[in-house]
């Protein structure tokens, strides 16, 4: 046997050269982080009344059957980080699966869609934090400037906690999330309370079975569209995986946290959805989930008439701004640190500029890419902030959808490629590597074409765009297909610059991913259609097997050890 000799020991961190460190958070960090990411909060908040407006009383049904794809979608995420434990996650598993054009596109939509949202984490964070104080004037103005400086004050913020450390940023998330879940099953349990007492509100409704029957929806494309942006309520688990080379166990604590997390999101929002749909009614007057009046924040409005605006009821209404206020923030956190990371590993791999690689020798986190990513996050949410009094922030929301369920999707086809050899052994690989991964790819690009289909028509956008020959087209499909445009056009000019890793040389099927306890993967642990005896060998040759030469890359002399 002959084998190439790939030196791996003069790297100064045991995860293959990135410089993260390892074992930092552990399987109940992890979950909070994934759970945190998805802001359940803010995303009920922001979201909810959009889809009781499109689907009534089936919201519930639309929770669930949202929750399907997402939960696939996971499994395929925990199997490909069993075997590639790699922070750019879609990026790194997508150029392993399917070549490095495709893989760079999976790290673009990753990036694109944590950019794009933002903008509307940071808006909501600066309205609540004076909604909090009681300055509802400014508050209730999303494109005040009050509001803006506030909102970049908490880019900023959350931007240094990230740079400063992976355990600070999972230590704030724990006492983010606690409060976050105890508001809401309060908020759940006394809205519930009062439908069944003995003094309803006028609009109470008892919750029934036939809430979660699908078929009672108007049409399939209402239906889609309910599907479409339940996946932003859901989207952000991921962010637990993105952190697996800090992660103890990696090759499987982050898989797991990611699956754990799925649930307790539907768990939350099926408990909360129920509770606020029962007690304020579907109405399309005062506190009914209708009112368009309500869409952008049904949880303060239905908060209010819960609680009552007197004595404990009045504290309770502000913990639930609070809650809002803090869920918005820890999102903004965590949505940088996987933005963060993709963009470390795509720089590792010579995919884009080597300064995304930069690790503080200190804290050993990106912090060039974290920069990077707060930076151009302000940028962007100043520019849509004053575009059209803020209207476009609401059309990047709608926009995201196309950028989640594009790599969600990819992801889940990566999965069942890259195991195709391996889909036939057993019951389980063929279900869990093969077909459930598989099927939630599926769904999720037949919600990308349809919302695509969608958000072409102008009505679904808060800003339309006049053509000067006479269309009208929605900002929300010109932010979603501009995106992908803008990634391809990238795509190509890293083509012609960073010409080793299109050309699979730093990336590719056969690229070890090293362990976090600093061994690199050996032939076992590589993709399962190769069928070579390759082994990875220490630089000093220390591992080489007996009987076995290699090649010094270095000097190009054989050495043997017999």
């Amino acid at each position: 046997m002959t084998t190439e000799a790939v030196p791996h020991d003069t790297v100064s961190s045991d995860d293959g050269g990135k410089g993260l460190k390892t074992g930092a958070i552990g399987l109940a960090s992890s979950i909070v982080i994934g759970v945190a990411s998805t802001a359940p909060a803010y995303s009920l908040a922001a979201t909810l009344g959009y889809i009781v407006i499109l689907v009534g009383l089936q919201a519930p049904a639309i929770v669930v059957l949202a929750f399907v794809p997402i939960l696939f979608v996971s499994i395929g995420y925990q199997q490909l980080n069993k075997r590639e434990p790699d922070c750019g996650t879609t990026f790194t598993w997508a150029t392993k699966a399917f070549g490095p054009k495709t893989g760079w596109m999976g790290g673009w939509g990753i990036i694109a869609a944590d950019l794009l949202v933002m903008a509307s984490l940071a808006q909501v964070a600066g309205q609540y934090v004076f909604l909090l104080f009681g300055a509802e004037g400014i508050g209730s103005n999303s494109s005040s400037v009050w509001v803006l400086i506030v909102g970049l004050l908490w880019m900023a913020v959350m931007t240094y906690i990230c740079y400063r450390g992976i355990e600070v940023s999972a230590r704030i998330q724990q006492a983010l999330l606690s409060l976050e879940v105890v508001v809401l099953v309060i908020f759940a349990v006394t809205a519930l309370v009062k439908v069944y007492g003995s003094n309803p509100p006028a609009t109470a409704i008892h919750p029934a079975l036939s809430w979660f029957n699908p078929f009672h929806v108007a049409s399939v494309s209402t239906f889609f569209q309910g599907i479409v942006l339940m996946l932003f309520i859901y989207w952000g688990w991921d962010s637990a995986v993105s952190v697996n080379e800090e992660t103890k166990d990696r090759d499987k604590t982050p898989g797991r946290a990611a699956i754990i997390s799925t649930v307790l999101l539907l768990v939350t929002y099926v408990i909360v959805t129920l509770a606020a749909q029962s007690f304020a009614g579907v109405g399309e007057k005062g506190i009914g989930l209708s009112n368009p009046d309500n869409s952008t924040d049904i949880l303060s409005v239905v908060g209010n008439a819960v609680f009552g605006t007197t004595g404990f009821g009045a504290v309770m209404g502000k913990l639930l701004i609070l809650l809002v206020l803090t869920s918005a923030a820890a999102s903004t956190q965590t949505t940088i640190l996987p933005t963060a990371r993709t963009s470390l590993s795509m720089a590792a791999f010579k995919s884009i500029p080597g300064r995304f690689a930069h690790i503080h020798p200190k804290y050993l986190t990106p912090t060039q890419s974290t920069v990077w990513m707060g930076g151009l996050s302000a940028l962007i949410y100043l520019a849509m902030n004053f575009y059209s009094d803020g209207n476009l922030i609401a059309d990047a929301v709608t926009a995201i959808g196309m950028m989640i369920a594009f790599y969600y999707g990819l992801t889940g086809f990566a999965c069942t490629w890259y195991y195709r050899r391996e889909l036939f052994d057993d019951a389980y690989s063929f279900f869990m590597k093969g077909l459930i991964p598989l099927l939630g790819g599926i769904m999720l690009f037949v919600g990308l074409v349809l919302t695509v289909v969608q958000d072409w028509k102008p009505e679904n956008s808060y800003v339309v765009w006049t053509t000067p020959w006479g269309w009208v087209i929605g900002w929300a499909f010109l932010l979603g297909v501009g995106t992908v445009i803008v990634g391809v056009v990238l795509m190509l000019i890293c083509a012609r610059v960073y010409k080793p890793f299109f050309a699979g040389l730093t990336l590719n099927r056969d690229t070890p991913i090293f362990l976090a306890e600093g061994e690199p993967i050996t032939v076992a642990h590589l993709l399962p259609d190769d069928q070579t005896d390759s082994v990875v060998i220490a630089s000093d040759f220390s591992n080489l097997p007996h009987g076995a030469a290699a090649i010094d890359p270095l000097t190009g002399e054989e050495r043997r050890k017999d």
